[in-house]
C-alpha cells in the first residue's frame, strides 16, 4: 500500500512504545500484521519499529493494560501535508486501479 508514496519509512517517526510497568503479557499486540513485535520473557518488544504501518493503532487500540502508545497523529498529518504525501498517494492509488467508480445496478 502506497501510504507514504515517495517518501522513506525510515524519516517517520510513527511506531509504538510499550509501558513496561502498564503490560500486563496479553500478548494481544503479537497479532500484528506487520511482526513488530518480539514477544519475551518480559512481554512484547517492539523489535520491527519501521514496520509499523503509519497511522495504524490497532495493538494499542486492544492492549488490555494500555500499555502501548503512539506519538500525536498530528505530527503525522503536518508531515503530509508538508511533503504533498496524500497528493502523491491518491495518485498512485488512482495508477493502481483502486479509486475507480464501481457503478451499482439497482
Amino acid at each position: 500500500m502506497p501510504w507514504l508514496f515517495g517518501y522513506p519509512r525510515e524519516k517517520v517517526a510513527w511506531y509504538p512504545t510499550i509501558d513496561p510497568e502498564k503490560c500486563v503479557k496479553c500478548g494481544m499486540c503479537m497479532n500484528c500484521g506487520k511482526s513488530v513485535f518480539d514477544w519475551t520473557e518480559d512481554g512484547a518488544k517492539v523489535a520491527r519499529p519501521y514496520a509499523c504501518v503509519v497511522g495504524c493503532t490497532t495493538c494499542a487500540n486492544l492492549c488490555m493494560g494500555n500499555a502501548i502508545t503512539f506519538p500525536d497523529i498530528g505530527k503525522i498529518r503536518e508531515l503530509y501535508e508538508k511533503e504533498g504525501i496524500w497528493s502523491k498517494v491518491k495518485d498512485q492509488l488512482d495508477k493502481e486501479g483502486k479509486l475507480i467508480v464501481i457503478m451499482s445496478i439497482p
